[in-house]
């Protein structure tokens, strides 16, 4: 995980790995027949950490749903300044780098998306009606993913944390209008 995220998808060679691994290379092998094949285990743990690694910890004494959200992005922000702007998110970066993966890695990538999504869904559906009934809770929950990647991109891009910044406060904008139309149409 660790290489994938420092040098790369690409950048990353086997013999990299041995080192990182401590382990020679008829021990990888036997796990491993081929780099794609570690990236693969890379995704499925991504995919099966979510929760324990990502959320839980974000999440960590925040009981209000929406405010669940941008906590999530608060500890992306932590990451991007911990890092001088150098983090990347990791799923999103292999994204990136690879154009055009076979099949399973690109199923995988779309899994590992579609469970930060859904995270974010379960959260706007647990916001209720302090939404507009009309909202489309998943295309929210996708706009926030992009609006992270995309605050996350700028920032590494241009070293700079404001892009970020400047992308969660305009998300919080569009909330902020999301409830004042639930409230006038009378919802609390």
């Amino acid at each position: 995980m660790d290489l994938f995220w420092e040098k790369g998808y690409g950048a990353t060679s086997i013999a990299d790995l041995l080192k990182a691994a401590e382990v020679n290379s008829g021990s990888l092998y036997h796990f491993f027949p081929g780099k794609q094949d570690v990236l693969l285990a890379v995704l499925e743990a991504y995919r099966t950490g979510i929760r324990e690694r990502l959320l839980d910890p974000a999440w960590e004494g925040v009981d209000d749903p929406l405010e669940r959200i941008f906590a999530l992005l608060a500890a992306y922000r932590r990451m991007v300044v911990e890092t001088d702007c150098l983090f990347g998110c990791p799923i999103g970066s292999i994204a990136l780098e690879l154009h055009e993966p076979d099949p399973a890695v690109r199923e995988l990538l779309a899994v590992n998306f579609s469970g930060w999504t859904g995270a974010v869904r379960e959260c706007l559906e647990a916001a209720g009606d302090r939404l507009p009934p009309q909202t489309d809770r998943q295309a929210l929950a996708e706009f926030v993913l992009c609006t992270m990647e995309g605050g996350i991109m700028q920032a590494r891009t241009h070293r700079d944390v404001g892009y970020f910044d400047r992308a969660v406060a305009q998300l919080g904008t569009h909330f902020e209008l999301l409830a004042l139309t639930a409230q006038e149409r009378g919802n609390p």
